[in-house]
């Protein structure tokens, strides 16, 4: 089989070209192929230090994520596109803040822009080193391979932001939930 009609399988139709819309003033994505998820901070039981204010917050709305994929994750050279609209609020001393992940494929990085609101971006190496990056409308982010991340909202109004991932990243939620990040977000 020569290159090309290998390349061509590989490749979609025009035809199949799948398209959304993107609201560049608040984040908000539209269209058929977006899938929304909403996570409460009882969601993130086990991520808290105070799981005492954390079982009384249970229900309280943490953020929400838009994700738009045009092709199925896991398909190699393909970037997927969402955002994430991050609460303001604390549980106890301590900031709302998403989840967190690595990447199942270490070395894949992640772009995000912010929108709207102010907060931190908190990136940690495979050492357990962390440094911080504050996230503001217009600020613009590359999360580099082998870095677990996850935002942290420090400000009083909704924070929201938009990234481009690979699609065949994948996401490793359980390293964090059973080792954390080694540094926290605290109101003092």
């Amino acid at each position: 089989m020569a290159v090309g009609t290998r390349y061509a399988r590989k490749c979609m139709k025009l035809s199949e070209v799948i398209s959304t819309v993107t609201n560049l003033k608040d984040g908000t994505l539209l269209g058929p192929e977006v899938i929304e998820v909403k996570r409460i901070v009882g969601d993130l039981s086990g991520y808290w230090l105070d799981s005492d204010a954390a079982k009384k917050q249970a229900n309280d709305l943490l953020y929400i994520t838009q994700s738009w994929f045009p092709v199925p994750e896991e398909t190699e050279g393909a970037i997927l596109w969402g955002n994430t609209t991050l609460m303001p609020g604390t549980v106890g001393d301590e900031y709302f803040m998403t989840r967190g992940h690595w990447h199942k494929k270490r070395d894949r990085g992640e772009l995000c822009v912010t929108v709207s609101g102010s907060g931190l971006l908190v990136l940690m190496n495979e050492s357990r080193e962390t440094r911080f990056e504050p996230m503001s409308p217009g600020s613009t982010h590359y999360v580099p391979g082998y870095t677990a991340h996850r935002t942290v909202n420090t400000g009083d109004e909704p924070m929201v932001f938009l990234c481009a991932w690979p699609a065949d990243c994948g996401h490793d939620y359980q390293a964090i939930r059973e080792e954390g990040f080694s540094r926290r977000v605290r109101r003092t």
